[in-house]
């Protein structure tokens, strides 16, 4: 009876079900450990939002706060009154990435759990690469309005110093966005999450890290550079004689859009051959700047629900049947095609100014066309 035991053993097709087997949980064991909870997860968790929820000096809440890794659970400690504007920044970050993709297939939606864009971030692509920027430049944007609202008590207004292109005349000195501290807490809590880790030359974890703190000071990068001067008027009888100016956050739709622009131009990197840094794949492309992103593994066409990929699929995508973007119904519906229905909406029409002071409209309804993916 053993010896059969044995010989059955040997004839059984042992590659055909094991080591399937065995690559489904090694992938499940690589996506639960990228799939950790994640600092921009302040930005869903609505724990901020009530400020009676903060209490200074109650450091026990920065070990309850979920998605920080140990150095940033120490920065916490710290700078506990930055918490609430780290969390305004993760938000804003979210909130644009929907915005810039909400044509797209994938619409940077967001998931019931820590990891804030679930499965997406354990692939190194594209989309990636843009949560980084955005939710860096978020919390640039956040602490450098936070510093000149008088939030923060390690911080207040600008610092920088004047233009050389200003006017003589004018008055540098108002009270401005402090951009220069932002950036170098952003640099320092968003990093160290990466940086605490160790990995080997040429391993995967390390060029994790190296496209993560790239596309990190992209973001931030993106918020420091469209900063602008403002200016405001003095003078007798609106004469502008004479100006006082001061350094200005840009609005982050601009952030938005312009890290929506180098999404589209990123580059696709791998190790050079010490396993040192990460190059262009192709020399025939253009070497990425400091400004520019760059990713690692191509996207997939998120088409369908896909849970390895962190694809929601597109059926039910509301589409744009004659748009030749990417919200059109051919690209949007992936070649599926698109159901047609009718909705009617009502909205508020024939206004009309009656003294003194009110404005009176009718409610006017209207039957159009929706078009969703199939």
């Amino acid at each position: 009876m053993r010896w059969r035991i044995v010989d059955k053993m040997t004839h059984f097709p042992w590659r055909k079900y094991i080591l399937p087997l065995a690559a489904a949980l090694l992938l499940h064991v690589e996506l639960t450990a990228t799939l950790q909870a994640m600092w921009w997860n302040l930005g869903v968790s609505g724990l901020f939002r009530n400020p009676q929820m903060f209490i200074l000096g109650a450091q026990p809440i920065c070990h309850q706060l979920p998605g920080l890794s140990p150095g940033q659970k120490k920065l916490c400690m710290l700078y506990q009154d930055h918490m609430p504007s780290i969390s305004r920044g993760a938000r804003v970050g979210i909130q644009e990435c929907q915005w810039q993709f909400r044509f797209r297939r994938w619409n940077c939606s967001t998931v019931d759990n820590r990891s804030v864009f679930g499965s997406v971030v354990a692939i190194a692509s594209r989309e990636t690469a843009f949560t980084h920027s955005i939710s860096a430049g978020g919390v640039v944007h956040s602490i450098a309005r936070s510093c000149r609202d008088g939030e923060l008590s390690r911080c207040g207004c600008s610092q920088a110093l004047r233009p050389k292109d200003l006017h003589r005349d004018w008055i540098w000195g108002g009270c401005g966005d402090n951009l220069e501290y932002g950036y170098r807490f952003a640099q320092g809590f968003v990093d160290v999450r990466e940086r605490e880790k160790n990995h080997p030359r040429h391993s995967r974890g390390l060029a994790r890290m190296m496209m993560n703190l790239h596309n990190n000071e992209a973001g931030r990068r993106a918020v420091y550079e469209l900063a602008k001067v403002a200016c405001k008027c003095h003078g007798v009888s609106g004469s502008c004689s004479l100006k006082t100016c001061w350094q200005q956050l840009p609005p982050f739709r601009e952030v938005g859009d312009r890290l929506k622009e180098k999404y589209d131009g990123a580059s696709e990197v791998s190790f050079n051959r010490r396993g040192t840094k990460l190059d262009r794949k192709n020399p025939k492309f253009n070497k990425p700047t400091k400004n520019d992103m760059m990713y690692l593994d191509e996207s997939p066409d998120y088409c369908s629900p896909n849970f390895e990929t962190g694809s929601l699929g597109t059926t039910g995508r509301r589409c744009i049947r004659d748009s030749v973007g990417t919200e059109s119904c051919g690209l949007l519906c992936c070649g599926r095609g698109y159901n047609t229905y009718k909705q009617t909406i009502s909205e508020r029409c024939h206004c009309k100014f009656h003294w003194c002071c009110s404005v009176k409209c009718q409610t006017c309804k209207h039957v159009i066309d929706v078009y969703t993916c199939k």
